[in-house]
């Protein structure tokens, strides 16, 4: 039996796009750079912390000789538009369309692991999903799915960029796949359109300016960026869409979509309960960060969306104090909508007193430009 084809067909029947074995070796080159953008304070915080962890797969399982690595694309264009309503909407990118992608992948893994347990006995294996130790665009590279692009994403000729990455390490012994003949080339659009200058042009970031992170992080989010989110309220893919490799790529939908999660309504967005953004919105990728952290989001996006419409609801927010960081952001979505404000709006910022400091700066940046608009 030739399990590399045994395995290869399961992947096919499971609906995994792509798939390639490598050996169970560290990835020791990896460990420079890794420390490397540790100490500059280059990372997220959401990475796996213990580095050694993260460059030899032995130590997550002793008996590990090969590593399985699969893909499964997913479309970068929803299926349908939702429909036009009285609402401006916002955005939320392509990963986070659907089902979390985690589930997705477990399942794929779970599923494929189960097959190669019915075709071998004594078959070990550890699934991971970006929330593991091993770094996944590392592991696809080196089993030949992709190449990693200037970006940092794992990039195929058959399914760009927009692609799911998962991996099972095994106690197999498979022939390992080479990695792929192609790559960037002198090609730089990603690192050019990149709004915050984040992407180092060498596959690696500073992830810490990364429009994603940002719609991720807690608190405020920097003046810097909240112009350059626009209306995305989760994620950012600029620098997938002007990849060349992404160009006539469009994979069908991997699970159901609906378009009213994945562009949904701002204002009603900003009414919803914890329970209700819960059972709406709970299954998304982009629900682990949770409700504040989005409508924090959305209220930056309807300012930049220009919506003078969303005056009353921002001027409730203000008024309810219920979330100092919703607070502080509605005052300063307030400024942006309003360059004029008349006497009584003046008059409602001034009495506005708070205990957080972030609220009471963009109490005075207001009362300023108010003040510089009268002159």
């Amino acid at each position: 039996m030739n399990i590399k084809e045994e395995i290869k067909k399961l992947a096919q029947e499971i609906g995994i796009s792509k798939i390639g074995f490598t050996t169970a070796d560290d990835f020791a080159y990896l460990e420079k750079s890794l420390q490397a953008a540790a100490e500059e304070g280059r990372t997220t915080g959401f990475e796996h912390k213990n580095i050694a962890e993260r460059i030899d797969p032995k130590l997550t399982m002793a008996s590990a000789k090969s590593i399985i690595s699969i893909d499964v694309a997913y479309p970068r264009f929803l299926p349908q538009q939702p429909q036009k309503t009285q609402y401006k909407r916002g955005k939320i990118t392509p990963n986070s369309w659907g089902m979390d992608y985690h589930y997705i992948m477990q399942d794929k893994l779970e599923r494929l692991a189960r097959g190669i347990e019915a075709l071998i006995a004594d078959f070990e294996y550890k699934g991971m999903v970006d929330t593991g130790a091993l770094v996944d665009t590392a592991v696809a590279r080196r089993a030949g799915t992709g190449f990693i692009g200037k970006n940092g994403l794992v990039i195929s000729k058959e399914f760009g960029s927009y692609i799911f990455l998962g991996e099972l390490i095994t106690n197999l012994e498979i022939e390992p796949d080479s990695p792929v003949d192609y790559g960037c080339g002198d090609c730089n659009r990603c690192v050019e359109a990149c709004p915050t200058s984040c992407l180092l042009g060498d596959s690696t970031m500073d992830a810490r300016r990364c429009l994603s992170f940002q719609t991720q992080d807690k608190g405020m989010m920097d003046l810097e960026f909240r112009k350059k989110i626009k209306t995305v309220i989760y994620g950012c893919d600029i620098c997938q869409i002007c990849c060349p490799y992404n160009k006539g790529v469009a994979s069908p939908p991997v699970v159901e979509i609906d378009p009213d999660l994945a562009q949904p309504e701002l204002i009603p967005f900003l009414e919803l309960s914890n329970s209700q953004f819960k059972e709406k919105f709970g299954m998304i990728a982009g629900s682990w960060r949770g409700k504040n952290i989005l409508q924090r989001n959305a209220i930056i996006a309807l300012a930049d969306s220009r919506d003078r419409s969303a005056i009353p609801k921002l001027l409730e927010i203000i008024d309810k104090k219920q979330n100092p960081v919703h607070m502080a952001t509605a005052i300063w979505a307030l400024g942006e909508l309003v360059k004029q404000p008349n006497e009584a709006m003046v008059e409602f910022i001034e009495k506005i007193q708070s205990e957080h400091e972030e609220a009471m700066v963009e109490k005075a940046a207001f009362l300023a430009l108010a003040k510089a608009a009268q002159v």
